[in-house]
């Protein structure tokens, strides 16, 4: 398999999801080569099912003992173990429905798409598709 060049990452709670807008962090506890560079597609549940609701740029992944001590007992509770943080982080206008997307054919759902390592022409097709 080629390198990915990013990666979906699905937020299972709505405060989760203007967290990670808000602060351009991520918590995981996914064992993936995380990368300064790779684009990060995010997806979540919304009224159309899952969905595309943005993306990020990687700017720097954290091991937890190189976070803050409230961090790292937030780290504790959920059972993460990494930090991503954003160069930037962009929300779309309105989310763009899996079904709507290459993705119907694969049908990937819920917990599988988490993780999901992605190409860069994959990663463009989304973006420019949720953009238009």
């Amino acid at each position: 398999m080629a390198k990915a060049e990013g990666y979906i990452l699905r937020i299972a709670k709505k405060e989760w999801v203007e967290k990670v807008f808000d602060s351009a962090m991520y918590y995981t506890g996914a064992r993936r080569k995380w990368q300064p560079g790779q684009t990060i597609l995010f997806v979540s549940r919304t009224e159309f099912g899952d969905s595309f609701i943005g993306y990020g740029v990687i700017e720097n992944v954290y091991g937890k003992e190189e976070l803050s001590e409230e961090e790292q007992r937030e780290c504790e509770t959920y059972g993460w173990r990494k930090a991503i943080e954003f160069k930037y982080v962009s929300k779309f206008e309105k989310p763009l429905p899996l079904r709507e997307t290459f993705f119907k054919a694969l049908k990937p759902r819920g917990k599988t798409l988490h993780t999901l390592p992605l190409t860069s022409e994959q990663i463009n097709a989304i973006i420019s598709q949720a953009e238009k």
